[in-house]
């Protein structure tokens, strides 16, 4: 196959790729505020949609982890590549229509190492910055749900003798900030890794094509001289897109059968898990922002009662977390030695 039909159809699974990530993570971002019924499910969708746009066009952070931390160069390929983006479209989807929230980084991730090491051998990986994000894996839900608890317990203390009514409303407005805080975060963090998938596939045609040096500008000339900026803009439009048609499965899951929502918990549960968001965003590591949202959720839930959270739920999701890796694993290993069959 021509050097340029390999790398459209590589974009064209990027693309894609943001659309499955936004199908299944819009439940992060608007979950709360339609659970506590703050904003209706309309306004919160286009109101994610707009926000996670901006975030993704913001920094390049996570995108470079993606893009040149996961694989050693040698197992950069489009062969890698194409097998990281097709595992994770088919997890995503079916976790999706099974009303799962689950990691859409992390299932990308799992499925680029492994297709590096069905292709180049176990040195593909990048050990170092795995085990960075693996300790995101424990590190993001932990944090999401002490931050959730702990400052769900703060404001309760602090409007202990504010009428229910008028809270309702208070928060209920809040929530459109905190919606808002959430998607743009969701976006910086998510909304970059189809960013770093373009720019590998770009690195990978200019070496084919023999323009070595475009290959080693490619990340200046979207960080610095803004000549691609056409990478970001695709990037950022894929993840909206796909958070604009909704997720509805995965939404009723997190914001109605965890736990029951007033706006004030809404508030709290999009808050903290934004912040850690954030906080992984600027370091460059492509947390799960499923798990911060989701865990923040059942923090929040047991400030009312540990009975308040639905176990049996919370089991099921985590039972999706786990098995994500082993599931985008073989799929990366499989598609890619059928592929290297192929080229």
């Amino acid at each position: 196959m021509p050097e340029l039909a390999l790398l459209v159809l590589v974009i064209a699974a990027a693309i894609g790729f943001g659309v499955v990530n936004g199908f299944n993570d819009a439940a992060n971002s608007v979950a709360a505020s339609i659970g506590s019924r703050a904003i209706s499910p309309r306004n919160a969708i286009i109101l994610a949609a707009f926000c996670n746009f901006a975030g993704a066009a913001t920094g390049l952070a996570v995108a470079e982890t993606i893009g040149k931390g996961i694989l050693v160069s040698e197992a950069i390929s489009y062969v890698t590549v194409i097998a990281g983006l097709v595992a994770v479209i088919i997890w995503g989807t079916i976790a999706t229509r099974l009303g799962l929230p689950i990691s859409i980084s992390h299932s990308f991730i799992t499925g680029l190492a492994a297709a590096g090491v069905a292709v180049v051998g176990w040195e593909a990986v990048i050990w170092n910055v795995l085990e960075r994000i693996g300790v995101s894996v424990v590190a993001a839900p932990t944090l999401g749900f002490i931050g959730g608890f702990a400052l769900m317990v703060v404001l309760l203390w602090a409007f202990r003798q504010s009428a229910p009514a008028r809270m309702r409303i208070v928060f209920s407005r809040l929530q459109w900030l905190t919606t808002a805080f959430l998607a743009y975060t969701h976006g910086k963090n998510d909304g970059q890794m189809p960013i770093g998938v373009i720019a590998m596939a770009l690195i990978i045609y200019y070496k084919q094509i023999g323009q070595f040096g475009q290959a080693a500008t490619v990340w200046d000339e979207i960080a610095l001289n803004g000549n691609l900026w056409w990478v970001i803009i695709v990037s950022a439009l894929a993840i909206s897109s796909g958070i604009a048609m909704g997720g509805w499965r995965v939404i009723k899951t997190v914001g109605v059968k965890i736990t029951a929502l007033q706006p004030i918990h809404g508030f709290a549960t999009q808050a903290s898990a934004a912040i850690v968001i954030e906080i992984a965003s600027h370091l460059g590591i492509p947390v799960s922002t499923t798990h911060c949202a989701t865990a923040a959720t059942m923090g929040v839930g047991a400030t009312k009662r540990l009975s308040a959270v639905r176990w049996g739920v919370t089991r099921n999701i985590v039972l999706a977390w786990v098995l994500t890796f082993p599931i985008c694993g073989a799929l990366g290993w499989v598609i890619a030695s059928l592929l290297k069959l192929a080229f």
